[in-house]
């Protein structure tokens, strides 16, 4: 019942409030603005934040969007920044969601932190890229290799084992389509046949008991020549999670609770292994706006709307597991904001994302790197 038709029948002033109230707050609940604590960027290189991206809702056109910074300017789909150095540091951030009538039904806040143009300069950054089709794509660590090999940038050494077609001289990388936190946990191929198709987790090996085991140590001794990287980024989520029923929110958490204990088994592994380093999780990026993208790719099995409800509370339970804990060297880079979901994608792929998408997948990888994953010299 409307609030119009509760007046008709009851009346009162309270009543008009009390519906109001009710109306806002389920308004808020179905849209869970979501927003990261800290917003990176870097000086010359466009940063911005796609409010499809940040609400829960079939129709974010019909919600009206303010963002509030001393940097930046907006559209009706955004909010874009590309820095200044004279404006690097730290710049609040206040996003507040309105309906069509103009009544503010949700609100959230955040920093936008810019980098110094020459942060890392002439140190060295030995990076290990962890992740699925995303990255075995190599798009996104190629245009990540070319940023960092601009002036004023550390020297940047790709680790991996991985080194597809696709991937740009220097270039190597951990990333296998298809994969899950799970796989590179405990995945072993007794017979592999050369290809990334059939073979083990690059980080599970035979024990002296004859038996797989997860042997980060040994991975960083035989592939990376006994020197641990400085930085490892972890682009998983979507091959976890793509299958949950969407209209079942315990059964989305139940899945996720699945895949946090795979993910903290690597990232234990990981600090074991190499204690110094810092340790990123990418936010599962959001889906192309398009449904025919995912008739496409999956005709009625997966809808646009059930991957969108499904990324958009792993990304949520991402930031409340993974937040908050940079003195465990582990970092969250939002990868979910600044992706666009229209022009970032091609018409017919639900989940995997076009050149430009790729390119704002690396810029968010490298304005976290800039700000937060100065190395120490070498």
């Amino acid at each position: 019942m409307n609030n119009s038709r509760l007046l008709n029948r009851f009346g009162g002033a309270w009543i008009t409030c009390l519906c109001w109230l009710t109306a806002t707050l389920g308004v808020a609940e179905e849209l869970q603005l979501t927003l990261p604590p800290v917003i990176y960027a870097v000086p010359n290189v466009e940063s911005a934040m796609y409010f499809d991206n940040i609400v829960l809702t079939q129709s974010p056109d019909t919600y009206r969007y303010e963002v509030i910074c001393d940097v930046g300017t907006q559209d009706g789909t955004r909010w874009t920044v590309t820095p200044e150095a004279v404006s690097r540091g730290d710049h609040a951030v206040t996003v507040r969601v309105a309906d069509a009538e103009g009544k503010v039904v949700d609100t959230a806040k955040s920093i936008f932190r810019i980098a110094a143009p020459e942060a890392g300069n002439g140190q060295g950054l030995r990076l290990l890229v962890v992740g699925d089709s995303l990255t075995h794509a190599s798009a996104y660590p190629n245009e990540l290799f070319r940023l960092m090999a601009r002036p004023g940038n550390p020297k940047l050494t790709l680790l991996g084992t991985h080194k597809p077609s696709s991937a740009a001289e220097g270039v190597a990388h951990e990333g296998y389509g298809g994969w899950t936190w799970q796989r590179f946990v405990s995945h072993y191929e007794p017979n592999p046949d050369g290809t990334y198709r059939k073979r083990s987790s690059p980080f599970v090996y035979l024990g002296d008991d004859g038996k797989p085991a997860l042997d980060v140590s040994r991975y960083f001794a035989e592939e990376c020549g006994g020197d641990p990287p400085d930085v490892v980024t972890f682009l998983l989520g979507i091959n976890d999670c793509f299958g949950a029923n969407p209209d079942d929110p315990k059964a989305i958490d139940a899945r996720i609770d699945d895949v946090f204990k795979s993910a903290d088994t690597l990232l234990a592994a990981f600090s074991q292994a190499a204690p110094e380093a810092k340790l990123a999780i990418c936010l599962t990026t959001p889906p192309n706006s398009r449904q025919e993208a995912f008739e496409a790719n999956y005709q009625d099995r997966y809808t646009r709307w059930g991957w969108k409800r499904i990324q958009h509370r792993l990304v949520q339970r991402q930031l409340e597991h993974f937040g908050d804990r940079e003195a465990e060297r582990l970092f969250v880079v939002p990868t979910e904001l600044n992706l666009d979901p229209v022009d970032g994608y091609p018409v017919n792929n639900g989940v995997h994302p076009n050149e430009q998408g790729y390119r704002q997948i690396a810029a968010s990888i490298y304005a976290w790197l800039k700000s937060e994953a100065v190395p120490r010299g070498r």
